[in-house]
């Protein structure tokens, strides 16, 4: 820039740098899917009898292994139970369910984090495996204008089941990369934060890779790569382990939003090949 103001034609920018932030137990204390899940259960869009059927699929998968014909059973049994539901309806719980359940579950150093990237003019991105309408208003919480997430179709206003887009694991990895394509975002100098293993793709796309309350397998990950390890503490999670009395239904809710997720666990392992995973 010259003494007049004026930028010389052809002067050098300085890459764009991004920070790309998972969702569960990495910014709110807990898993989406199940913040989400009792208030789904509250408005009549699962019922507990469905919820029970989904924890007995769940267990049946886990105990059984990973056959194919067992993996598409458990997927339709997802798919199906979304399909129907109206969007806006969900938009409607996702915006209650965020005031009431999801925002006192954000950690304060996840806040205090995003504010700090965006202080020093970085690109944040929430990325996760949650559907675009329960990541939008958490988004929206912390000021945060782009996210990348699960898309559900729809036709006349409600889920049809299928999944166009489902963001998890190796599928975090091409977007990011997409992205720093379209943006032009310097991967070198960007930042990505999980809590687990199967962010890996993600977390090695970036130069400064964090990892945030890691599961056993990130940590030796993180150990290994000498990346930085970080623990949020603030806010206590909310949600704990279902007590006996919840479980009938408790474990259902997660497997059942988990459709709303892109079929959880069970859509990655056929689809992409990885392993289960939070």
């Amino acid at each position: 820039m010259n003494a007049h103001g004026q930028e010389f034609e052809g002067q050098l920018q300085l890459p764009r740098v991004a920070a790309f932030f998972d969702l569960d137990k990495t910014i709110i204390a807990t898993s989406s899917a199940y913040a989400f899940g009792k208030e789904f259960i509250s408005n009549g869009l699962i019922s507990p009898k469905s919820a029970l059927q989904m924890s007995l699929a769940q267990a049946t998968y886990i105990l059984a292994g990973h056959t194919s014909e067992q993996m598409d059973r458990t997927r339709d049994q997802l798919t199906a139970m979304i399909a129907g539901w109206e969007i806006e309806q969900i938009r409607q719980i996702a915006e209650e369910t965020m005031k009431n359940v999801v925002s006192p579950a954000i950690y304060e150093e996840a806040r205090d984090l995003i504010r700090f990237h965006q202080n020093l003019g970085h690109d944040v991105i929430i990325i996760s495996a949650s559907a675009t309408e329960l990541v939008t208003p958490i988004a929206k919480e912390l000021g945060v204008d782009q996210i990348v997430a699960t898309e559900m179709a729809t036709k006349d206003g409600v889920l049809t089941g299928e999944v166009l887009f489902y963001a998890k694991g190796p599928a975090k990895a091409e977007e990011i990369k997409r992205l720093a394509q379209e943006k032009g975002y310097d991967l070198d100098r960007s930042f990505a934060y999980s809590d687990s293993a199967t962010d890996l793709p993600m977390l090695e796309c970036v130069g400064n890779a964090v990892a945030v309350n890691p599961d056993r397998t990130l940590r030796r990950a993180a150990l290994a790569n000498d990346w930085e390890i970080k623990t949020f503490k603030n806010p206590i999670p909310l949600f704990t382990v279902p007590t006996t009395k919840e479980m009938s239904i408790g474990t259902g809710v997660v497997a059942a939003v988990a459709a709303l997720t892109a079929g959880g666990v069970w859509l990655y392992n056929k689809n992409l090949g990885g392993k289960p995973g939070n």
